[in-house]
């Protein structure tokens, strides 16, 4: 097993010290560190966080392959600074049976760059009719615990009710894609005062947070945990905030994209900004910040969603929502929450909140046992080195997917990740992969 000395890292934005990285495992933590036939990082001026882990990724693989491979998407997941990834279940076919699941997974374990880890279909293709083989895809190498139909919503509350109670036998999460589809036919964007000047037809606030507001009573009902998809309005945040008072076992996330943009993005017509849910107002951006910020808002997942050019190099109208995510989540993230804080006191604090949103707390829920520990003694060996101080401009053609359906192209962004280990084992280095 190879062994790594990392000089210098501040963990979580703390005081210098260096890390021994032995066996999977961190060996060492102290000043002055070394080991024989070790490669050795310079990582001066770095900060050290637990390696990432999403709750949403759309790696298309099978059936999509042209938009996305369970590799391409490793790839842009450890160049993001991830370590696991858990994959959504809309793929063709449809990750609703344990053969499927597999597949996934062991393609994941093939490309090795980062823990892939399947989400399986609520129910059979999606369709919301029938429950899929949970119990099956829960018992196979995979071990899927988390469940979801995301892209579509399970609308049928008997359907709901029966997903939430059989999944509660060995502590699953049935994650909601929360739309009321009778609300949202024909939606484009948010519905407002933007979507009317624009004659897109809208799609309401009340289309998502009525199909939450009943999911968290069917949860509390059950004793079952519900995880609520990319959360996009002022009001959800609200209901999810009750429902946590209330002791209902319910987490939620919010996306990048959620949290800097707006529906104003969509005047320019540009389908790079059409996404599902939509882009909402800045008074549900800032609910959004305030809930990440206090608890409300468990996690940021990036509901990564590449398309092919033709998905998405069209009308309106006709393209395919969604936004790539990976390579982008930390530094929009720090864009939106953080950045002001480096090189203050207040650092640590804010990289701190960021390994608990994007490392600890999507780990706890996904069952990840091996992820989202802090850099300690005997933790695994599973980190992510940022450059706090560094901009770097996204380019379209310059990142890891093969989509190009980047919401953020031309834009300087603050961090850059530097280094990424999966188990001790460096999956990137000075921001290139290592495989």
């Amino acid at each position: 097993m190879s062994v790594v000395v990392i000089k210098g890292a501040r963990i979580l934005g703390g005081d210098p010290v260096d890390l021994v990285l032995r066996d999977g495992v961190i060996a060492e933590l102290g000043t002055g560190l070394s080991a024989d036939g070790a490669t050795v990082v310079d990582a001066a001026g770095l900060v050290a966080l637990p390696g990432l882990v999403d709750l949403h990724t759309h790696l298309r693989e099978p059936g999509r392959e042209d938009a996305e491979t369970v590799h391409t998407g490793s790839r842009a997941a450890a160049l993001g600074g991830y370590t696991a990834v858990c994959a959504m279940a809309n793929t063709s076919p449809v990750a609703d049976t344990a053969g499927v699941v597999e597949q996934v997974y062991r393609l994941g374990q093939e490309a090795g760059l980062v823990d892939v880890q399947p989400i399986g279909a609520v129910t059979i293709g999606l369709a919301g009719e029938r429950l899929a083989e949970l119990g099956a895809m829960a018992d196979s190498a995979a071990r899927v615990r988390i469940f979801s139909d995301d892209g579509h919503c399970v609308s049928d509350p008997r359907l709901m009710r029966r997903a939430l109670e059989y999944v509660k036998a060995f502590d699953g999460v049935i994650a909601q894609h929360a739309e009321e589809p009778r609300l949202t036919e024909g939606a484009q964007m948010h519905e407002g005062d933007v979507s009317a000047r624009l004659g897109l037809t809208g799609w309401p606030a009340v289309a998502e947070e009525s199909i939450i507001a009943r999911d968290v009573l069917l949860a509390e009902h059950v004793g079952a945990r519900l995880h609520v998809c990319h959360v996009s309005t002022a009001g959800s945040v609200e209901i999810i905030r009750v429902a946590k008072a209330r002791g209902v076992r319910v987490t939620a996330e919010v996306t990048p994209h959620h949290l800097l943009l707006t529906h104003v993005k969509a005047e320019s017509y540009d389908p790079v900004y059409k996404v599902n849910p939509p882009l909402r107002t800045d008074a549900d951006v800032a609910a959004l910040r305030e809930g990440l910020r206090d608890g409300t808002i468990d996690i940021v997942a990036t509901d990564h969603a590449p398309h092919a050019a033709e998905d998405k190099e069209c009308e309106w109208a006709y393209a395919r929502p969604g936004m790539l995510g990976l390579e982008t989540a930390l530094p929009i993230t720090l864009e939106a929450l953080g950045e002001q804080s480096i090189g203050t006191p207040a650092e640590p604090a804010m990289w701190d909140l960021i390994a608990e949103r994007m490392s600890r707390a999507p780990a706890r829920i996904a069952g990840l046992d091996n992820h989202g520990h802090d850099l300690k003694v005997g933790a695994p060996a599973n980190l992510t080195l940022i450059d706090p101080t560094a901009r770097w401009t996204v380019e379209e053609t310059g990142l890891a997917s093969l989509s190009h359906n980047t919401p953020y192209a031309g834009m300087t962004v603050p961090g850059r990740i530097v280094a990424t280990f999966l188990r001790g084992v460096p999956t990137v280095l000075d921001g290139k992969v290592q495989k």
